[in-house]
This record gives structure tokens, C-alpha cells and sequence, in this order.
């Protein structure tokens, strides 16, 4: 199980089987699953997704998956796995709508790369986010994340790969 993190507005906590309905939610939103994976799955994958998290993810220790919380509310989803697309650690996260435009993205992304950096001692932290997603990019550029590569989908679509290093301590 993933260690709890906090943020100043933030708790991010392992899932307990009562949070399926709001991962449900969150993945259904279309304003949220388009920038996910492959975009809006059906509700059965979104929740066959959420058993997953118990019977492989957390069960096998594969990798850190939290429910993200605000006040006591599920307003987020975040990971970070060993992905073959960046040949490192990556970062994933995902915000309700509610919760964008007021820095929760930023605190989110922030708490990963230094759970990245301090619990799991990686030397670079990894994102890949379409390149449509500006407001991805421009908040994972304003917290020290470069242009490393893209990837082009099998459908043509573009996908920027970011990276942000461990500063070097002199």
C-alpha cells in the first residue's frame, strides 16, 4: 500500500471499496477521461479498473495509486509506475473539473514528483500528456518539467513526453 501524502489542501490515501462510485464519476467524465489513456471507456472497464487497483495493484505492491482528497471528498486519482513508454517513472493524475483553475493541479503534481524523488529515490520523474493538453503542459513546465520527446499515436495523435530531473546538489 502506498504511503499517505499531503499537500497543504490535499490528502492522498490508498482506495477503500467505497470510493468506487467517485472513481466511477471521475473516469465517466468526459472532461476528465479525454486525456486519459484512450479517452472515455465504458463504465464496466472503469470499474473492472477500480477492482484492479485492489487484486493486482495494491495486492502484487506493483506500484503507488491513491485517491486524491480534498475535505473529505474524492476529487482526484494519482499514480506513479514504472512505464516501458519513458523507460523510467511516470506520473498520472486526474482532477474533477471542480477542481481545476486553482492550483490543486500543481499541489498534485508537486506531491508525486517529490514522493518520486524522496520515498522511491529516482534520480527523473516522467510525463506523457497530449500535446492538445495545454494546460498540462504549461503546469508541468511551470514546475521545472522539459521537453524530452514525442510520440506519435497509432492514430496520429501527438504525445509529448516530459522530464524533470533530480537537481544536482553541489
Amino acid at each position: 500500500m502506498p504511503p499517505a501524502l499531503h499537500t497543504p489542501r490535499l490528502l492522498l490515501t490508498p482506495y477503500t471499496p467505497d470510493d468506487e462510485e467517485d472513481f466511477v464519476a471521475l473516469f465517466q467524465d468526459v472532461r476528465v477521461s479525454r486525456w486519459m489513456g484512450d479517452g472515455l471507456s465504458p463504465e464496466a472497464d472503469d470499474r473492472a479498473l477500480f477492482g484492479r487497483i485492489f487484486s493486482k495493484v495494491y495486492a502484487r505492491d506493483l506500484f503507488d495509486v491513491w485517491a486524491v482528497r480534498r475535505e473529505g471528498r474524492l476529487v482526484g486519482h494519482a499514480e506513479i509506475k514504472r512505464t516501458d513508454a519513458v523507460d523510467g517513472h511516470e506520473i498520472v493524475y486526474a482532477l474533477a473539473p471542480e477542481a481545476w483553475g486553482s492550483g490543486l493541479g500543481t499541489e498534485l503534481a508537486e506531491a508525486l514528483v517529490g514522493h518520486g524523488f524522496e520515498s522511491l529515490g529516482l534520480t527523473a520523474v516522467h510525463a506523457t500528456v497530449a500535446a492538445q493538453n495545454e494546460a498540462s503542459l504549461r503546469l508541468l513546465g511551470r514546475i521545472g518539467f522539459e521537453h524530452a520527446r514525442d510520440i506519435v499515436e497509432d492514430d496520429g495523435a501527438l504525445t509529448r513526453v516530459l522530464i524533470r530531473r533530480l537537481p544536482v546538489r553541489s
